[in-house]
């Protein structure tokens, strides 16, 4: 009995630990492979660039972003160092998309939203790649992602999004979305398009 109650606050810390390490990290293709070529089916290859807001502008860039998004960035989840991944879909050695995803908080825990732009940067695809909700599969269909494809960041900064909320009780998720695919938008801006 006593070996157990010693090992709990081990235990304890682990799980803290392990917690504080997953927020840290950015939102990557779980199968890039296989991810790039269901979205963009006449790609033949992927280049992966790892970016953070430290390295390409720090306090300044942060302050950029947050001003855009019209909202802070979360302090752990959106921190300076979090390595954002920008998928650039290829057909032979020419880009034809983009593919980029971020960490959202929801009502229920983190979500993973991942957009596909074209060239033009309209979004061509949107999807939850993680979501925690019980209404987790109203958001995910495709009835509700669909809505999004052809909106550019200008649409996001504006507020020219008549996309309503396909859910009976989480508006919170409904806002969460909008404002991730916002900050995804925004990012693939200034941290990657803007750089090339």
């Amino acid at each position: 009995m006593k070996k157990i109650f010693k090992t709990l606050p081990i235990l304890a810390m682990l799980v803290l630990f392990a917690g504080s390490a997953w927020a840290a990290v950015g939102c990557s293709l779980n199968d890039p492979d296989r991810d790039v070529k269901r979205i963009f089916p006449e790609s033949t290859g992927y280049k992966t660039t790892f970016v953070t807001i430290k390295e390409k502008g720090g306090e300044a860039l942060k302050k950029e972003v947050e001003e855009k998004l019209n909202d802070k960035l979360e302090s752990v989840y959106e921190s300076l160092d979090v390595p954002y991944a920008f998928y650039t879909a290829l057909k032979g050695k020419d880009p034809i998309g983009y593919i980029h995803g971020v960490n959202q908080k929801g009502k229920y825990g983190g979500m993973q939203l991942i957009i596909a732009t074209d060239l033009d940067s309209k979004i061509v695809n949107f999807y939850y790649q993680k979501m925690s909700s019980p209404e987790a599969g109203k958001f995910m269909n495709t009835k509700f992602t669909s809505q999004f494809n052809g909106l550019t960041l200008d649409d996001f900064i504006k507020g020219n999004i008549s996309v309503s909320d396909p859910s009976a009780n989480s508006p919170e998720d409904f806002r969460a979305t909008l404002r991730g695919l916002k900050k995804n938008m925004i990012l693939l801006h200034t941290l990657f398009l803007s750089q090339k």
